[in-house]
């Protein structure tokens, strides 16, 4: 199916809304970065781009519930089922259509609790694009932003960082990048996103590296 002009403007609006809340670093801006960039990886691997329009503006629908309950429920699988039932209501696609953006949502996260891969062409670009986002300066960026808003250290050793816990004083950008995004590159499920992701992964290693020659 094609959007139109005004379908994506009613979409768009409704998960800023949404997103406006308080989601910290996955706010709007996410979104439309992780659009856009999905969208780019969607046009080479040649994936029906309506699902992975529909898919990145409601990825991260559901974030807001899960920073308020400091990840107790799953924003990936909450975020599925309201994002069906978001796309129903404007009357966006078929059962099947409306299925399959649910289907790219559930499966689009890194720490995925339901233990199943994304199995679509569109479900693999939505992933590669939502951890794109996470690595290199924008990675970084993210990184720090969060762990300042749960109150976790600037800077603290590995040692430190690998003993804490998620919320903690020791949840530093360090620790995010240790425990998740130094692995990310290995994990990419397209060609593009994996060249990528390696090229923005060393502009982390050595940012690093950096800061603890300035700290220690």
């Amino acid at each position: 199916m094609l959007f139109s002009k005004e379908q994506f403007r009613c979409l768009s609006a409704l998960a800023k809304a949404r997103l406006e809340v308080d989601c910290s670093c996955h706010d709007w801006d996410h979104t439309q970065r992780v659009l856009n960039t999905a969208l780019e990886l969607g046009r080479q691997e040649g994936a029906d781009l309506s699902v992975v329009t529909a898919a990145a503006i409601l990825h991260d629908i559901a974030r807001p519930q899960e920073m308020s309950d400091q990840g107790k429920s799953d924003h990936a699988i909450l975020g599925a089922i309201q994002a069906v039932e978001i796309l129903r209501q404007e009357g966006l696609g078929d059962d099947a259509w409306r299925a399959h953006v649910g289907d790219c949502i559930r499966t689009h996260r890194y720490r995925n609790r339901t233990g199943e891969a994304p199995a679509t062409v569109e479900a693999r670009v939505l992933y590669d694009a939502d951890k794109l986002d996470s690595l290199g300066a924008i990675g970084l960026a993210r990184a720090f932003h969060f762990a300042g808003k749960t109150g976790a250290r600037v800077h603290n050793t590995r040692e430190e960082a690998l003993a804490g816990k998620s919320y903690g004083r020791e949840d530093s950008a360090l620790r995010e990048y240790l425990v998740k995004l130094q692995y990310l590159p290995e994990a990419m499920l397209t060609a593009a996103g994996k060249d990528a992701a390696i090229q923005r992964h060393q502009f982390m290693a050595e940012f690093f590296q950096e800061l603890d020659r300035e700290c220690f």
